[in-house]
């Protein structure tokens, strides 16, 4: 038998379809997209429920009650120490007040805070920031 050339048919030809490069790249950014949004997602809430000791002693600070002026000297002395490294006015401030509050610490019975004393107390609170 003799073989038939065939004219009308051509040679198989590479067809360059650069369509599954970009579905492939369209894929791999979206993937690192979403991972970014769940790593994002993750480090806020894990972040939301922190629990921060400076907040937490400028809140007590600001609810003490003065009326006991040996709890509130004590107390204020401990929730004071927290903010009396942020810089040397407030190390200078807490150890004024420190010594201002000694006369209300070791002692059986005290008097009530005197208003330089108070004014002090607050002078202080206000410096403190979270």
């Amino acid at each position: 038998m003799r073989e038939i050339e065939l004219h009308d048919i051509k040679p198989i030809v590479e067809i360059v379809e650069p369509s599954l490069y970009f579905f492939l790249a369209t894929s791999l950014a979206v993937l690192l997209l979403v991972c970014v949004l769940f790593y994002l997602i993750y480090k806020w809430l894990k972040n939301r429920k922190r629990f921060n000791i400076r907040k937490e002693h400028l809140r007590l600070m600001n609810l003490l009650d003065l009326s006991d002026a040996k709890k509130s000297a004590y107390s204020m002395t401990f929730y004071g120490a927290t903010f009396k490294d942020d810089s040397p006015r407030h190390a200078e401030m807490y150890r004024n007040l420190n010594l201002r509050l000694e006369d209300y610490k070791y002692k059986k019975e005290v008097e009530k805070l005197d208003r330089e004393t108070l004014g002090y107390f607050e002078l202080y609170r206000e410096m403190c920031d979270v």
